[in-house]
């Protein structure tokens, strides 16, 4: 008899209110596997994973440690699988800064005007012995070193050092961000 008739005549909007033995609804069933599938996280956790998973690099290469890195954006390499597009054209749209070469005491303040002009968070990689320490150029010329220059995040060794040894450094370089490392500059700051 009360099968008949309608829920509306009885006040009730659900099925499930009606027959208590029937169990959850469509609504609390969707509701239940949102609440398995949502992580609940810290806002600067969440601001470090996008951080870390999507780079935008730009170059300032100065010797044969470029073509190396150049290389890296090529079908053989596709440094995009790793979250780096492509290399930017402008200090102001990128947030990782690849050193790669030797760097003269002419293009030291190039190289710091470029870095100031990007935004932060900002990180450095220095590609290649040059980079890194001047290389086998220990001259009056050359910089030893562009950490004297700007904070470096990630050295990558060789001479030069193969594309995947540079994959390998923003693979780092990522997962410090995700880890909540702070970039270099905010460690031990820059040299003025």
């Amino acid at each position: 008899m009360a099968l008949n008739k309608r829920l509306a005549d009885y006040g009730l909007k659900s099925e499930r209110v009606l027959w208590r033995g029937k169990g959850p609804g469509v609504f609390e069933n969707e509701l239940g596997d949102l609440e398995d599938k949502l992580m609940l996280t810290t806002v600067d956790k969440a601001i470090a994973w996008a951080q870390g998973s999507s780079i935008w690099p730009d170059t300032f290469g100065l010797a044969c440690c470029a073509i190396e890195m150049m290389s890296i954006v090529s079908a053989r390499y596709d440094i995009a699988r790793f979250g780096a597009e492509v290399f930017r054209s402008s200090p102001r749209q990128a947030d990782l800064l690849i050193v790669s070469g030797r760097v003269a005491h002419k293009m030291a303040a190039p190289l710091r005007q470029i870095y100031d002009q990007m935004l932060e968070p900002k990180w450095v990689i220095a590609m290649g012995a040059c980079a890194s320490s001047g290389g086998m150029f220990n001259n009056y010329t050359v910089l030893q070193g562009v950490d004297k220059i700007v904070a470096v995040d990630v050295h990558v060794p060789g001479c030069p050092p193969r594309p995947e040894a540079l994959i390998e450094g923003i693979v780092r370089l990522q997962e410090k961000i995700k880890a909540g490392v702070p970039a270099a500059y905010d460690i031990r700051g820059v040299a003025s």
